[in-house]
């Protein structure tokens, strides 16, 4: 109470009563501490970097200046619903709708135009009459989207007649209730301000405003909107890659505050569709099937739910609902007779099949849909059938489902760009967009420069690196080869064997003897492996997981004891069933190191990389920078620090029940920063923070990551607890910047505590983020720009401390780089420091001999979590239930654990 005393409330509080007595049986609960708690935004910009060469660089931004300052943009929420009072819930309705009205009742509205988001926002610049305004807005022919499924192709008697007299009517016309009611005004002055660096929550509206008005531009051409980038409906933008899906070249555009002033940001960008036309081509593609009738068609049902057709010959558009039950020539529906009447004055009805009906009441030919099913487009209960060779899919409608590996590999290599043709393609969109036109940005007074900003860059030198014998050299354009270089620390393998699950492609014996042979050139010791265990022919029909069990009743029987490593010939190249399994059963039951490989052509080459790997399992180190063994890293060497790599992965697109996972990997032997270890802990799907780096457990204390990751670095460091903690965090947008800094970090400061109450280390905390739409060229050139570029000035943002970094040599398309935010820095790195650090994280990667475009703990953690992330993939419900101690939100579903590594390896870089 010492702090209401000095306030002078102490009389106040004498003169209460005294509190009631505190019945037995109640526990009191702790009071918080009123102390208020800090809350950490993202730190101001120190000073920019000086070090390395400069350069002149150009980048997809093009300035904007606006004219008007001193108006407001008014914001509306906007409220749809039928004649019925139904709310409107069906997309891209509402901007028909909106369009109508404004058409309608342009004097009513001061004439003033709509900027709309599609859902429930508008924006205008000054008011609109009233503060709250309805209308009445009726559209034709809104039927083909919104008929609750009981129209028939051609409107006229159909599969389904109950409504037909409804659909008589000339026009499907439907009316709808619009309310628009004001919700907020924006000051444009607000983007002044965001320029200056004095960022508000109106600032950010006011850009999103511009933003809205871009997307509305594209939507009004027909686009397909996915968030701020559009796609038009153009044959030449294209490409087939596989299992009848099409990438899609559309355009990124956004506006963006920067230390320039506001800039429009454009890029070439890509999303995946269906393969518009004949549904059965579709299902065909989709299948790989070789004709109509071999179709699964409890598949073809899944993937064709909720999209979208046209049917012959009426040209309506539908949704599709479901599949018949029966096939076309068996699949009945009552069809009233117009001119037979019963008893009591009602029309007969007569059972007839769907293809009977077609083919004979209304005399359209069908081919091949009498043994298929039919599409419906009905309601579950009332459903409305029709042939499937009647019916096309739509174009411009998203696939969502996640990528085979093959249809990503095709998707990349067919959507990259060379830097040339990239500044070629977005100089033309800006030309042809024509956004000048556009009546609210005229109205802002918006103009948009043509021309590419021009940036000053620095490429930074390579850190020079250690390899064996003490020898030191200098990577040239951010590569290295280790062609007559021995590996820094080299590891001896001595117990190890080679299981092969992937007979008769290859022969083992010679795999063994070639490796053996590289790794003397590397300087690894490799006896002959003690065994070749050859997977028997009548176990290959078996599950993954009783393959994997049954190769180990193998091992045991003949090894004498745990072997120190496995080489594992696997028989696919990419995604093996076996993959996740055999790593389980080595990692979490027996801490045995194991490498996979699927031997297509085996060369030298090959081989070595396969060494790199094999060694940093072992807990040997391929290279390294010469500063990290003279100790003189700038701020690192001199105070004992940690450096930790987190990312989150998620379960791909549609899979919403699949836990999300997090890794975080830290650095170990202080004063190295090549070396390191991985946590990874399962949570709930979709959470993109991490909830498990401080976790107080019933009876062991702290059971979260940052613990684990600690006592690691204090055991390997000479018992040195670190000082220092750097933190690189993947995966944020800046939205979520607030809860890394305080959410997370806040749970790494409680397990700092935790473990000793009076440690107060400094941090550092660092986002980096890929998929952004910032893109550099050089000039004058049409090769990427060179490793090692930093640029920390025009178009990064005006207050916060963030730059760009193309660490790696972007070998195809244009290079990407990677935009790192500085949100904390209580050690006081200097800006060039800083960069030089995260430009050295790039070149300490141990499975390659290439610089990294992402610094290497990052690259880690993303492994990390996604090999553990194999392990879930083919266990039974029942093993992953709740009995296994999940983590559980309340009301949430239990988020199977993952199994526990063995301590032999859970410090080894398993991952690598």
């Amino acid at each position: 109470m010492d702090s209401f005393e000095q306030e002078g409330n102490g009389a106040a509080l004498e003169s209460l009563p005294p509190p009631p007595p505190v019945p037995p049986d109640v526990v009191p609960i702790k009071a918080e501490s009123d102390a208020k708690k800090i809350v950490r935004h993202p730190m101001a910009r120190r000073g920019v970097g000086t070090k390395g060469q400069k350069v002149t660089i150009l980048t997809n931004h093009f300035k904007v200046s606006v004219g008007s300052t001193d108006g407001h943009f008014y914001h509306y929420s906007v409220s749809l619903s039928y004649e019925d009072g139904r709310p409107v819930d069906g997309k891209g309705v509402g901007r028909k709708v909106i369009d109508r009205l404004h058409e309608t009742y342009k004097n009513d509205l001061d004439g003033k135009n709509f900027a709309y988001d599609g859902e429930k926002s508008l924006f205008t610049i000054g008011p609109l009459p009233n503060n709250k305004l309805e209308f009445t807005v009726v559209l034709e022919d809104v039927a083909p989207t919104r008929n609750n499924g009981n129209a028939s192709p051609d409107g006229q008697d159909s599969p389904n007649g109950r409504e037909r007299k409804r659909l008589r009517r000339p026009y499907h016309s439907k009316t709808f209730k619009v309310e628009i009611s004001y919700a907020a005004k924006i000051p444009m002055q607000a983007i002044q301000n965001a320029l200056r660096g004095q960022e508000s929550e109106n600032s950010q509206e006011a850009l999103r405003v511009l933003d809205i008005i871009l997307r509305q531009h594209a939507a009004k051409q027909g686009c397909l909107l996915v968030r701020q980038s559009f796609f038009q409906d153009n044959q030449n933008n294209f490409t087939d890659i596989g299992g009848g899906v099409l990438g899609c070249r559309g355009f990124h555009s956004s506006f963006r505050a920067t230390q320039g002033g506001l800039s429009l940001n454009i890029d070439v960008s890509t999303t995946m569709i269906i393969q518009p036309g004949p549904v059965v081509d579709f299902l065909l593609a989709n299948q790989n099937a070789r004709d109509p009738y071999s179709l699964d068609w409890n598949k073809a049902k899944r993937v064709l739910k909720n999209l979208r057709i046209k049917v012959s010959p009426s040209n309506q558009e539908y949704k599709i609902t479901g599949l018949s039950e029966q096939l076309c020539k068996d699949q009945l529906f009552s069809m009233k007779q117009k001119n037979a009447k019963n008893e009591n004055g009602e029309a007969e009805t007569l059972e007839i099949t769907i293809y009977d009906y077609f083919v004979n009441h209304r005399n359209i030919q069908l081919r091949y849909s009498a043994d298929l099913p039919c599409i419906n487009v009905g309601k579950p209960k009332r459903p409305t059938y029709i042939p499937i060779e009647l019916c096309s899919l739509v174009s411009l409608q998203r696939y969502t489902k996640a990528l085979s590996t093959f249809q990503r590999a095709s998707l990349v290599e067919k959507s990259r760009q060379k830097p040339q043709e990239r500044m070629n393609v977005l100089s033309n969109v800006l030309r042809t967009s024509n956004y000048g036109a556009e009546p609210m940005l005229k109205s802002c007074g918006v103009n948009i420069s043509s021309n590419f900003t021009q940036v000053d860059g620095r490429i930074l030198p390579a850190p020079r690196l250690r390899v064996g014998n003490g020898e030191d050299f200098f990577p040239r354009n951010g590569r290295w080869n280790f062609n007559n270089k021995k590996l820094v620390e080299p590891s001896r393998i001595e117990r190890w064997a080679v299981v092969n699950f992937s007979a008769p492609r290859c022969d083992p014996n010679n795999i063994a003897r070639d490796l053996i042979r590289c790794g003397e050139m590397k300087g690894i010791h490799i006896d002959p492996p003690f065994d070749i265990f050859n997977e028997m022919n009548q176990n290959r029909r078996l599950s993954p997981v009783v393959r994997v069990e049954k190769m180990f009743e193998q091992i045991q029987s003949k090894l004498p004891g745990a072997p120190q490593f496995l080489l594992c010939l696997l028989p696919d190249r990419k995604n093996s069933d076996l993959y996740g399994p055999w790593k389980r059963k080595n990692l979490s039951e027996y801490g045995i190191v194991t490498q996979c490989m699927a031997p297509a052509r085996v060369n030298d080459q090959y081989l070595t990389n396969l060494l790199l790997k094999i060694n940093a399992k072992l807990g040997g180190l391929n290279s390294m920078l010469t500063i990290e063994q003279t100790p003189s890293i700038p701020m690192i060497s001199k105070v004992p620090t940690i450096i930790l790599g987190m990312d989150v992965s998620h379960g791909s697109p549609g899979q919403s029940d699949v836990p999300s996972i997090a890794a975080v990997v830290s650095s170990r032997q202080w004063p190295l920063i090549s070396r390191y270890r991985a946590s990874v802990r399962t949570q709930s799907p979709k959470l993109e923070m991490i909830d498990s780096l401080f976790k107080p457990g019933s009876d062991k204390g702290d059971e979260g990551i940052m613990r684990e990751a600690l006592l690691d670095f204090y055991t390997s460091s000479g018992k040195r607890k670190p000082d220092q903690i750097i933190i690189f965090r993947d995966g944020v947008s800046e939205s979520q910047f607030n809860q890394v800094l305080n959410k997370e970090l806040d749970q790494v400061i409680e397990a700092c505590k935790f473990l000793d109450e009076n440690w107060n280390p400094k941090f550092v905390v660092i986002v980096a983020q890929k998929n952004h739409h910032t893109k550099f060229f050089q000039q004058g050139s049409p090769d990427n720009v060179l490793p090692g570029t930093v640029i920390d000035n025009k178009v990064c943002h005006p207050k916060n401390n963030d730059f760009y970094l193309c660490a790696h040599a972007g070998m195809i398309g244009t290079t990407r780089p990677t935009h790192y935010h500085v949100l904390l820095d209580q050690v006081g790195f200097s800006a060039d420091d800083l960069q030089e650090l995260v430009h050295s994280l790039s070149y300490v990667y141990q499975r390659s001999t290439t610089a990294i475009s992402v610094v290497a703990p990052i690259c880690y953690a993303h492994l990390a979590a996604s090999q553990l992330g194999q392990f879930m993939k083919f266990e039974d419900a029942s093993e992953t239930s709740s009995s296994h101690g999940g983590v559980t939100a309340p009301g949430a579903i239990s988020v199977p654990q993952l199994p526990r590594l063995k301590d032999n390896v859970s410090s080894s870089m398993f991952f690598c």
